[in-house]
Order: structure tokens, then sequence, then C-alpha cells
């Protein structure tokens, strides 16, 4: 069980992919079947990058793998491509039980905000999935994604967003997150963050970090 001291916090903001949601396989999925599909090889993007990656948004990936690996793929349009495959294997996703647990815990009346570096719908798709919707009498309040933002993790934009839109200020919230990106953009916010890789020893990926 993840423990933490609520009273020393006003709100709680959480990652998606890989810290609510068992998602980051299907991502890479997606990654790596539209990487082959576009280029008509299988590309550099290896697993283990991948997971370096994580809490990132597409574009700034996909501009990584243009600038590093001399590939041309038009950001916009391919990043469009990759979530709408990832969308088609959206049925397959699973809850990380551990986080979805503080969730309850923590109960309707909480500041709650999910920070993704997805995009705002296709994340609201994957909360759906898990039988979370985001809304004021809901136990997420608010959900900031990617396009919410001019930068992405690790910039610190996400997460001051959110704890703007929760009313609290940054040292006030905890951070839930699975990703460096995340810890460090939380870090950069001024927040308390928990990595909770240790609490899901069960799901598949966690090794893979």
């Amino acid at each position: 069980m993840i423990t933490f001291d609520r009273s020393a916090y006003d709100g709680f903001i959480f990652d998606c992919d890989g810290t609510l949601a068992d998602t980051m396989p299907l991502h890479f999925q997606a990654w790596s079947e539209s990487l082959e599909q576009k280029l008509g090889h299988p590309s550099a993007f290896t697993e283990s990058l991948f997971y370096r990656c994580g809490g990132m948004p597409a574009r700034q990936i996909i501009e990584m793998l243009n600038r590093d690996y001399g590939y041309h793929l038009p950001v916009d349009e391919f990043a469009h491509e990759k979530e709408m495959r990832f969308v088609e294997l959206l049925p397959g996703i699973g809850p990380i039980h551990e986080v979805i647990d503080v969730l309850h815990r923590l109960g309707p009346e909480a500041k709650v905000a999910v920070a993704s570096g997805g995009l705002t719908d296709v994340v609201r798709q994957t909360l759906a999935f898990l039988d979370f919707q985001v809304g004021p009498d809901e136990a997420i309040k608010f959900l900031v994604g990617s396009d919410q933002v001019t930068r992405g993790k690790p910039h610190p934009e996400l997460f001051l967003r959110a704890a703007e839109l929760l009313g609290v200020e940054p040292k006030r919230c905890l951070v839930f997150e699975d990703a460096e990106p995340g810890f460090l953009a939380a870090q950069a916010a001024g927040m308390t963050y928990i990595d909770v890789r240790p609490f899901r020893a069960n799901i598949h990926e966690a090794a893979k970090y």
C-alpha cells in the first residue's frame, strides 16, 4: 500500500500512463507498429529508449527521433497516427491497483488532477476504461494533457497548470509518477513526488526501467 501524510498536502496530481493505467506496453506497441509502417523497417526507438522517455509528449519524442536518427517524420501527422493506433489498442489496458487504491482512499472531496504527457482526449478515454470520469463531482476534478500546455515534461508547466486549476500552492501538492521526466517536472514545480514503480511489482513493464 502507498502511504503518505495526507495532512501535509492540499492537492494530489497523478500521471496516467504507467501510473494509473497499465498502458506502457500498448504505447510501445503503437510506437513500434506506426514507426515500422512509416519507415518501412524497424526503427531505432527501442523499448529501453521508450521507457526512458516516459511522460514526454509524442511531439517531443518525434522531434528527438528526427534529430538523433535522421528520420524525417512529419511531427503532427505522425503523432496523430501513433495516438490513433494506441486508441485502437485501449481495450487491452488494465488498472494499476496500488495507485487506483490511493484515489479511492482520497475520496471525492479531495482536490485531485491528472497531468499527463498524452493528448487530453486520449487520456480521457484511457481514464474512462478505468471507470473514471473528470468533473467537479468526480474523484478526478481536472485533466491537463500535453495539448493544453506549450512545454511537456520534464518542464513543470503541466504540474503547475494542474495546481492552478486545483487552487493549491505547488509546494502543497503531492505528485504520483512513474518516469524520470515526470520526477524532474515535479521537482522543478517545487512539488513532492512519489515514485509508484516499487508499488506495482506485479505489473509486467516495471522491470524494463
